[in-house]
């Protein structure tokens, strides 16, 4: 979805980007881990953030989230402006999935529960009430992720790819306006991924989705379906814009540091060094014998 122009817009009621940042920057102990970012994202985007480790993607998730305040520059969130709102009214209208969540979560609470306490943004269900719709609206929800079956069946007994759409179920269980999933099939295996693929590719196909955020290093993990991509190399934005625009081999290429050959087919993409990676990386003095 292409962002309305000035003209587009009826004076009453401009639309809003449900995420803006202008000129943004975060230093940790006189470090820059971003510089001068300028992003939007609008209502019926499906991003994917692209970039090695240490590129600034996390840290993007945590301001997008509202965990995160810039060092530098302004950022919008639903509308809010980081520093001069309250985030713990924000954080609820946002669906974020981590790994680091899926580690708070204790193993022995049913599927369901780990949904329905999405509700009041809570890791137990005795710290709060809930009534029969929630209960029924969770297990909604799992099925839509096709969990289901597991309803009933401790968290920590689940396979990880299972465990991943039990959290995404818990993303959707307050109608967020925005989704952040952070590297959601990070530790999965071949089968597990592509099942989370399949469940973000038909979410993405209902319009009642929120816009979306997804975090990943591999472009085969990016669902059909989505629309936009942002790639950043050392804390700064390379690409960014529709996805067929932004995502190409040089940018990609730039991205990771290495000279990839990228493919797209039946709406996945894959991407291979046009040399193997130690022989690239000897080239470049990285690696290899004698090395000190």
């Amino acid at each position: 979805m292409t962002p309305p122009t000035a003209d587009d817009r009826a004076p009453s009621s401009p639309p809003r980007a449900v995420l803006a940042l202008r000129g943004v920057g975060v230093r940790y102990d006189g470090r820059a881990v971003l510089r001068d970012v300028d992003w939007e994202v609008w209502p019926g985007q499906r991003w994917v953030v692209l970039g090695r480790n240490g590129s600034g993607k996390s840290t993007l998730v945590r301001i997008a989230s509202g965990y995160q305040h810039p060092s530098t520059g302004e950022a919008f969130v639903l509308g809010e402006q980081l520093g001069r709102t309250d985030v713990r009214r924000l954080r609820p209208r946002i669906g974020l999935a981590s790994a680091s969540l899926s580690h708070q979560l204790r193993p022995h609470l049913s599927a369901a529960d780990v949904v329905m306490t999405a509700r009041f943004g809570a890791l137990e269900p005795w710290w709060h009430t809930y009534d029969d719709d929630d209960r029924r609206r969770a297990r909604t929800l799992l099925g839509r992720v096709g969990c289901a079956p597991f309803a009933e069946r401790a968290y920590g007994s689940l396979s990880s790819g299972e465990r991943q759409r039990v959290l995404l179920a818990r993303t959707l269980m307050t109608d967020p306006e925005l989704l952040l999933l952070d590297e959601p099939t990070a530790g999965l295996d071949l089968r597990g991924r592509e099942e989370l693929v399949a469940t973000l590719a038909a979410l993405a196909d209902d319009s009642s989705f929120p816009p979306s955020i997804l975090v990943t290093h591999h472009v085969d993990e990016i669902p059909p379906g989505t629309t936009h991509a942002l790639l950043l190399g050392e804390g700064e934005v390379l690409a960014a814009g529709p996805i067929d625009a932004a995502l190409t081999a040089p940018t990609l290429s730039a991205c990771f540091g290495l000279e990839l050959v990228l493919e797209r087919h039946d709406d996945r993409w894959t991407a291979r060094a046009t040399r193997p990676a130690a022989a690239a990386l000897v080239g470049e003095g990285l690696s290899g014998p004698g090395r000190g």
